[in-house]
């Protein structure tokens, strides 16, 4: 980190314990990204009950190069934090892995969805089984009849728009898996 790490106080004293539990853990950050500017950590007793005793709210605030990251774990009605170490320990699990996201979109290793590809069905032979789809941008995708899916292969028609998984086979790219889009068909 390139500027030293503060810890706040709010409605509770300073406890040493806590304090070397936030440094602990501030620390250990950087393994999972070293461009961290600086780290603000709040600690606040946020009330005193007498059954209940003190809930604590924890905010981490990261630093990096383009951005800050916000991790807080509040008390609330469901998941009171009585325990300060543990309120501790769940603000830093999500900013963790919050950085963890930060550093792989920063190298470029963000998983990507292909988009499925999608055509005309431009011919059809019942015979022999089989038929071919143009895709948007003019090539010819070969498709088997045991390639549609939900749909019945005798009673598809030219013209009709689909969805498909492409491959190459043995003479060139094909269809794996062909589903119809219309008004009766739903995308998968």
């Amino acid at each position: 980190m390139q500027l030293p790490l503060q810890i706040t106080f709010r409605n509770l004293e300073r406890s040493e314990a806590v304090a070397a539990k936030v440094e602990e853990r501030a620390s250990k950050l950087e393994q999972y990204c070293d461009s961290i500017i600086g780290c603000r950590v709040a600690i606040e007793a946020a009330h005193k009950h007498h059954r209940r005793g003190n809930r604590y709210q924890v905010r981490v605030d990261v630093t990096v190069p383009d951005r800050e990251l916000i991790a807080s774990r509040e008390p609330d009605e469901h998941h009171a934090y009585t325990d300060v170490y543990v309120a501790i320990r769940d603000a830093f699990d999500s900013i963790r892995r919050q950085l963890e996201d930060y550093t792989r979109t920063r190298r470029g290793h963000v998983k990507v969805h292909e988009i499925p590809g999608h055509g005309r069905i431009t011919e059809i032979n019942t015979d022999e089984g089989y038929g071919r789809i143009e895709s948007p941008d003019g090539r010819l995708i070969y498709f088997h009849r045991n390639s549609i899916v939900d749909a019945d292969f005798d009673r598809l028609q030219i013209g009709a728009d689909v969805r498909f998984d492409e491959e190459m086979g043995e003479r060139g790219p094909q269809a794996g898996t062909v589903y119809l889009i219309g008004k009766h068909h739903i995308v998968s």
